[in-house]
Order: C-alpha cells, then sequence, then structure tokens
C-alpha cells in the first residue's frame, strides 16, 4: 500500500493532556533505577488509518490501555511491526534523537513487507516529536541514560477473511530507560542456535516485525538453560553462516597488519538493517579502520579466534549500544574471546556513539535530530 493519495506535510494532533500530571517528585522516583520498558511517560501518540481515507488526524492522549475488537485482524493473522530509538538530552538542556529518519525509513520498509500503509517520514518523526515535547520532564540527562520511544502500527480491521487489514493504528509510547550497564560494560556468553533458525530467504528478517521476536523466544529460553544471556543465529540454509545474536547486529574484530578490520554480516534479506550497524560502519570508516560487509562463518569465527586473527566480537543494538561477546558455546564446546573482557575497539565505539548521542563530541554526520 501507499499513502501518496493522502501526503501529510505538517503534524496536526489533538492534544488531550492527562487531568492528573505527576508531581516532580514521583516522577523522579519512577524515573530512578527503571528496568528496560517497565515505566512509561504520561502520555502516547494514536493516528488511526483507513484504506478509504489514509491516516486521520491522531491524538496526544493519556497512556492507558487500548481497547480491541476480538476480531481484529492483528490477533488473528500477526500484522504488527514496531520501530526502537532514544531521546537524549544535551548539555544545554535541548533534547535531540539519534536518526530518526532512518527508524522512519525502515519502518515503511516493514510496513511493505506486511502489506500494511507506509507513513510519511515526516508525519512518524513529527509524532515522536511531539509525543517527547509532550512528556519532556521524562528525558534522563545523565550519560548513558535516555528515553526510549516506542513507535509500532498493528491491524485493527474486526475481519476474518485471510487478507490485509484495512484499518491500522500507529502508536508511540516512551520509556525512560537508565544505563545499560550500570556496573560498567560486562561481556556475554552466547548459545549458537543449531535448532532453530530466525528467518529464511524470502522471509520477514529484514522486517522488524512482532513474529520474528515472538519466533526466536524458544531459542532465547534454550540459550538461557546453557547459562547463555544471547542465543546467536545461524543462516536457514546452510546452518554455517553467523547472521544476529538475538535482536541485534553482530561485528568482528580482525588484526591485520597492526589494523583493526571490522567485519558484519553481509545484508542478504535475512538480518535487520540496524540502524547502529549503519553508525558504527560509518565510525570505522572514521577511524581509518576498514569496514567489510560479508558472509562469517561460525567454524571461520572459531578458527579466526583460535589462531589469534579475531581479537573481539560484539554486538550492537539501539537498547545497549555496544555488547561485548566474551565467550561462544555450542555443543562442541565453548571459546572466550579476548579473554573474555571487553576489547578497546568495542569500547572506542561505544564511547563515540555515546558522545555523539549526549552532545559531547560534534556530530559530523547529521545524525541527531532538534525535538525542542
Amino acid at each position: 500500500m501507499s499513502t501518496e493519495s493522502a501526503p501529510v506535510t505538517k503534524v496536526d494532533l489533538e492534544i488531550l493532556a492527562t487531568p492528573h500530571p505527576l508531581g516532580d517528585a514521583e516522577r523522579a522516583q519512577r524515573m530512578q533505577n527503571p528496568a528496560f520498558g517497565r515505566v512509561f511517560t504520561e502520555h502516547m501518540v494514536v493516528i488511526p488509518y483507513a484504506a478509504d481515507r489514509g491516516w486521520l488526524r491522531g491524538q496526544i492522549r493519556p497512556y492507558a490501555p487500548i481497547t480491541l475488537d476480538p476480531a481484529a485482524m492483528v490477533l488473528h493473522y500477526g500484522q504488527a511491526i514496531f520501530e526502537g530509538f532514544k531521546a537524549y538530552r544535551q548539555p544545554d538542556g535541548r533534547i535531540k534523537t539519534f536518526r530518526p529518519e532512518a527508524n522512519a525509513r525502515r519502518f515503511n520498509s516493514s510496513a511493505r513487507r506486511l502489506a500494511m500503509p507506509e507513513m510519511p517520514v515526516d508525519l512518524f518523526v513529527g509524532a515522536v516529536d511531539a509525543l517527547i515535547r509532550q512528556d519532556r520532564a521524562w528525558v534522563p540527562s545523565p550519560v548513558g541514560e535516555s528515553l526510549y520511544v516506542r513507535p509500532l502500527m498493528f491491524a485493527t480491521e474486526a475481519a476474518l477473511g485471510v487478507r490485509a487489514s484495512r484499518d491500522y493504528d500507529f502508536l508511540v509510547i516512551a520509556s525512560p530507560a537508565g544505563a545499560y550497564f550500570p556496573q560498567g560494560v560486562k561481556p556475554v556468553t552466547v548459545w549458537i542456535s543449531e535448532d532453530f533458525v530466525r528467518a529464511a530467504p524470502g522471509g520477514t528478517g529484514a522486517a522488524k516485525f512482532a513474529g520474528n521476536y515472538a519466533a526466536s523466544l524458544l531459542a532465547q529460553m534454550n540459550a538461557a538453560a546453557e547459562g547463555c544471556a544471547q542465543v546467536v543465529w545461524l543462516d536457514a540454509v546452510q546452518r554455517s553462516v553467523v547472521e544476529e545474536m538475538g535482536g541485534m547486529n553482530i561485528f568482528f574484530v580482525y588484526e591485520e597488519r597492526g589494523r583493526p578490520v571490522i567485519v558484519t554480516p553481509e545484508l542478504t534479506g535475512t538480518l535487520l538493517p540496524g540502524i547502529t550497524r549503519d553508525s558504527i560502519i560509518q565510525l570505522a570508516r572514521d577511524f581509518g579502520y576498514a569496514a567489510e560487509e560479508r558472509r562469517v562463518t561460525f567454524d571461520e569465527w572459531r578458527a579466526a579466534v583460535r589462531e589469534g586473527r579475531m581479537t573481539e566480537a560484539f554486538a550492537c543494538g539501539t537498547a545497549a549500544v555496544i555488547t561485548p561477546i566474551g565467550a561462544v558455546k555450542s555443543r562442541e564446546g565453548t571459546f572466550s574471546i579476548h579473554n573474555n573482557e571487553t576489547g578497546p575497539v568495542a569500547t572506542r565505539f561505544r564511547e563515540a556513539l555515546l558522545d555523539i548521542q549526549h552532545g559531547l563530541a560534534p556530530d559530523r554526520h547529521g545524525w541527531m535530530h532538534d525535538v525542542v
């Protein structure tokens, strides 16, 4: 579907502010050490879509449960997508988000794959901006803390025929997020999944589709049973090529002639094209590192570590920014990377990204978007 017939040039949201706003003290108490995605701001955005009218006027309304018809198509056929990015308070008090237009474009790519309506980029970004402005007091100040923003869309038409829904709701909710590693960055142990795959060629792997995450939960539980924090996915065809870690992109650090070479699995349609992934590739080139996108098999990973050619491995994503991989476990045994400690390359990327996001370093690529 396309929304070209219903262009939106500016965001026009009706504001229905909560009649019972929290006081500063209660808000501060809720924002102290919040678990990820458990505490939410006081408002949300709701914008409906109808096939015959396009995107309708939306609202900023008090955060509250939503009502769905039992026949709503999302409950039966799973048309549900989402995005995730963060807002950061700057040293001068302003608030900025990190690359929201890239999230908007990926949201539309997911929508196309799930036969859902695309949303104009200015409406997507403007709706998020409006919510952040309404709930600006919920954006933390300390470095490493942020306001996590979750735009989502799902099918609402009440019908049981197997087809694309005609009606949808787009929502934006937000949640204050504390430092992901409050005691310092800790490398994780990962489990190589040989029984399950995340995505297959021609499937939905490149979409931020709710069903991808539902299908990953059993493998994640298996990883936890093996004492591992995350699962690493292999490709669906050969069951040998490394693809992702949980819902995060993976990077490998090789040492060639005294210089780091950053390698990440190429985008084949089965991997999520991460915004953080793309940013790290650009930063690697800024640092003078070689950066490659190519296939890496699990056998190559294990051999390169054993031979000393690979010095680090880490995953990246919005929530944790950088997660070092300290040990890799499979049915054939376990091996460690960089003595199960965080390496200097992962540390450099993490610090560089956080400094840009919090306004402590120049934003040379125009990644930060002014909200207020």
